[in-house]
């Protein structure tokens, strides 16, 4: 098996600017292991908003994470802004995996590298959708290299 390796800006079609929080620190001083997570589901929703796809107060279509996955490969810490780096490495009928890169401002490769998959299901039913609809079709488009 393939060693992961931290990758470069160039790797991702789109960055959404995040920052680090006060709380965010563990006690050695970084961020703690469960907050890239986290910043991982940030950047794909912020994304999505400000794209038109998700509505996350009326939608009837919402995104449900079922799996997540991170390699680190440096340390990122408040205070600091990170570019979350975007791309659609899967996109099946009803579902997407959006592979992440946090980079800490300024830097070229990533210090941390993973994917979150969504499967997309009716908000009231909580089944997958058959079809993506077309304002989440046309977000994807900007998250393709």
């Amino acid at each position: 098996m393939k060693r992961p390796e931290a990758e470069p800006r160039s790797a991702f079609a789109h960055f959404e600017p995040l920052t680090t929080r006060w709380m965010d620190n563990d006690i050695y001083g970084h961020l703690n292991n469960v907050v890239y997570l986290s910043l991982f589901d940030t950047a794909v929703n912020q994304y999505l908003i400000a794209a038109g796809a998700l509505d996350i107060h009326a939608g009837t279509v919402i995104g449900l994470v079922v799996e997540t996955h991170c390699n680190f490969f440096d340390s990122l810490a408040y205070p600091q802004r990170i570019d979350a780096g975007l791309r659609v490495g899967r996109q099946g009928r009803s579902s997407v995996r959006y592979e992440i890169g946090l980079f800490a401002e300024g830097v070229e490769h990533c210090a941390a590298l993973g994917h979150l998959i969504h499967v997309y299901v009716d908000r009231d039913k909580r089944r997958p959708v058959p079809v993506l609809p077309d304002e989440y079709l046309l977000a994807l488009k900007g998250l393709t290299l």
